[in-house]
């Protein structure tokens, strides 16, 4: 590891995973998406990572209307980068998905590399009751429920958003999507520095042991050489254990409540900046330093807070 290297954080601040049942921390309205995200960039967050959900159900809602009234606050509020989803819900289409990124032109979306069983069914094991109708057959579904991103999908998505300038969370479930990345730059489709986020943990991809970390960092490096950034995140309770494998490795990390309710066994994180404040600890911890948003606009190559729609 580079000395003077410094870890990009990214924070997730409510995702589509979890539902408004499970964690009463988990931000739903746009004043609660608000505080979160700039709550976590406050505690070292570079990067906030954004969905929209229904107010009053905490349904994720991919319209640009729903991530209107916290894009332009956040930004006004916070210097951070703010990444807006392309993967929505695993039971939306990639036209719905890709609305808000092709009306607001972030600096950085999120793009899923293929298509996968995404298992969300076991928490009904942890969780029971639900405050609203749509939490159960959403998990439940997921038994019988494709994560829909085919080459023509990504596609798509890249060529839409290629004049805006924005790049890419290109996130990775298994070391296949890997391969799907390399098949899109070989096409020109995507252009160094990429910043892929390793995804561990999530039923139907990847698993979290340690070898299976090491296993895509070492994918990672054969095709990509340095022309990328590498980050993880762990699912559930291996968030910060694999973010700190990560980060001894040379990569960066990824936190935040889609990501994990939790901030150690059975105790609810009660704010993503609780989680960003842990695994800065870790970074601190092995000597290093985080990155500014200002450092991580340098090191990713983006575009600028004055080039988005927002």
């Amino acid at each position: 590891m580079a000395k003077n290297r410094k870890v990009i954080i990214t924070c997730a601040v409510t995702g589509a995973i979890h539902t408004p049942s499970m964690s009463p921390y988990l931000p739903v309205t746009p004043d609660e998406i608000i505080d979160a995200a700039v709550g976590a960039a406050e505690a070292g967050a570079a990067l906030v990572h954004v969905h929209a959900r229904n107010p009053k159900t905490g349904q994720p809602d991919q319209s640009p209307e729903a991530f209107e009234p916290f894009l332009k606050v956040i930004k006004q509020r916070s210097n951070c980068v703010i990444n807006i989803t392309t993967g929505g819900a695993p039971t939306m289409g990639v036209e719905e998905r890709l609305q808000p990124c092709a009306h607001f032109k972030p600096e950085v979306a999120s793009l899923n590399m293929g298509s996968m069983n995404f298992g969300l069914y076991p928490m009904l094991n942890r969780f029971k009751e639900f405050k609203h109708d749509w939490e159960y057959p959403y998990l439940e579904g997921s038994k019988d429920r494709i994560f829909k991103n085919t080459f023509k999908d990504i596609e798509n998505i890249l060529t839409t958003c290629a004049e805006n300038g924005t790049r890419f969370e290109i996130e990775c479930y298994d070391i296949g999507h890997l391969y799907t990345l390399a098949h899109f730059v070989d096409r020109g489709l995507v252009k160094p520095p990429f910043f892929v986020q390793s995804v561990f943990g999530i039923l139907g991809g990847i698993g979290p042991h340690p070898e299976d970390v090491a296993h895509m960092k070492r994918t990672a490096d054969r095709l990509f050489g340095d022309a990328y950034h590498w980050s993880v995140l762990g699912a559930g309770r291996h968030q910060l254990p694999i973010a700190a494998m990560a980060v001894s490795m040379g990569g960066n990390l990824r936190v935040g409540l889609e990501d994990s309710l939790w901030l150690g066994p059975g105790q609810f994180a009660k704010s993503n900046a609780d989680q960003v404040r842990a695994a800065r600890m870790i970074v601190e911890g092995l000597g290093l330093e985080i990155a500014t948003p200002e450092d991580a606009r340098e090191q990713l190559q983006l575009k600028g807070a004055d080039k988005v729609a927002f």
